[in-house]
């Protein structure tokens, strides 16, 4: 059994479960591949490489040829670990990451943030800013540096502008509210890390 599931974000939208509107965030798992399988005699320990094949190859038969140049047929390969490989695992078979999961179980969802670039103080560690009034020119600036600044230091830790976003986060004990094995999606309660179309790490909790 696998130990964890890739997919990739595809936005947020609200379900009814009994009366009550759910936010739920959409997560596409469909069209992975195995493309290779580690085994503890080789490699150490037991695992799979899995790759999410790009739109153009979706109704293609798999041709052993597409591993001498992975990157022109899948977007992004990734590997699960795997506590037992079966029989039904060879390369170039698909993986139904939808049958790995069901609902009502509850999931820790690993991704990225959004990346903003270089943002002030105002946005990165929301200041309030100066009065907009009576004369003030200070704009959204990040103000008094501390005493140590006499010094041409700064106290370690100081909140100040830089780079925000582009990290890693894990949102945990979300809620599996829905799995659409039609679609191969699954309905996770609540946001998760990144923007629509972002590839996010399933795991149980």
């Amino acid at each position: 059994m696998v130990k964890g599931l890739w997919g990739k974000k595809v936005g947020m939208t609200q379900v009814f479960a009994g009366n009550k509107a759910v936010p739920v965030t959409v997560i596409d798992l469909s069209h992975w591949l195995v493309v290779r399988i580690k085994t503890k005699q080789q490699d150490g320990y037991d695992a799979i490489q899995v790759g999410c094949l790009r739109d153009r190859f979706v109704d293609k038969a798999f041709s052993a040829d597409w591993l001498k140049k992975p990157s022109n047929y899948f977007s992004v390969m990734r590997e699960v670990q795997i506590d037992q490989i079966g029989q039904d695992v060879a390369v170039g078979s698909p993986i139904d990451f939808h049958t790995k999961v069901t609902t009502g179980e509850h999931v820790d969802v690993f991704g990225r943030t959004k990346g903003c670039g270089f943002a002030g103080v105002v946005r990165r560690h929301r200041f309030a800013g100066p009065p907009a009034s009576h004369g003030h020119t200070m704009g959204n600036r990040t103000g008094s540096l501390s005493f140590m600044r006499s010094r041409g230091r700064v106290i370690k830790g100081k909140r100040m502008p830089g780079h925000l976003g582009n990290v890693q986060r894990v949102m945990k004990g979300l809620e599996v509210v829905r799995v659409e094995s039609d679609a191969r999606v699954v309905l996770v309660k609540g946001s998760v890390p990144g923007k629509a179309g972002s590839l996010v790490y399933i795991r149980k909790a």
